[in-house]
């Protein structure tokens, strides 16, 4: 499948194991490239799955210079929005703690922003996912964070754990999407690519 990617060799701008897990479930070839400080800042004014497609093109244009004319580079972000906020990695255990707290009891989205760039063309598109979180006691929210340690997770949470067995009542859309990469979406869009 994807033959029409053989022209190219495939950069996976991330260091995320659940994204490079995924992109590997759809058995295309490829190498993992990462920049250090990558800023993910965005203007205050944007809000939803604006923030991280425009982080994920941000992303791409800080590698742009070092593609190669046979690359295609693929950089993604993903946020959780809450009630017009938004909940990124948190920066410590009590931050995970209160993110896990806020999202108890409550419906969220997940927003991944994906960005597809060669020396010639760029593409990119988001992906949402709604979900509903039971309600959490204070004990499984501790123990789910001192355990799984969960601060390279937007939301300060990985659905695939522990915490998505017992807290996620509903969602709608991708699966994959909450883990990071909407799979299904990018191996549709790399089809069109020629």
């Amino acid at each position: 499948m994807l033959d029409n990617l053989k022209k190219y060799r495939v950069i996976l701008a991330s260091n995320s194991p659940r994204r490079k897990e995924l992109l590997s479930g759809l058995g295309i070839d490829y190498e993992v490239r990462t920049l250090p400080d990558v800023d993910e800042s965005y203007p205050d004014t944007l809000t939803g799955g604006d923030i991280p497609l425009y982080i994920a093109r941000e992303k791409a244009a800080a590698y742009r210079d070092l593609l190669q004319p046979e690359e295609l580079m693929i950089t993604a972000d993903t946020i959780v929005w809450l009630e017009g906020r938004v909940l990124g990695k948190p920066h410590d255990r009590e931050e995970a703690l209160q993110m896990l707290r806020d999202l108890s009891g409550r419906t969220h989205e997940v927003f991944t922003g994906v960005c597809l760039t060669t020396t010639q063309w760029q593409r990119s598109f988001t992906a949402q996912t709604e979900v509903r979180f039971a309600p959490l006691t204070e004990e499984e929210i501790a123990w789910y964070v001192d355990r799984y340690r969960p601060m390279d997770k937007a939301g300060a949470y990985g659905v695939q754990e522990w915490i998505g067995y017992v807290g996620v009542e509903y969602m709608a859309g991708s699966y994959f999407n909450i883990m990071g990469l909407p799979v299904q979406r990018l191996y549709r869009e790399l089809k069109t690519v020629e």
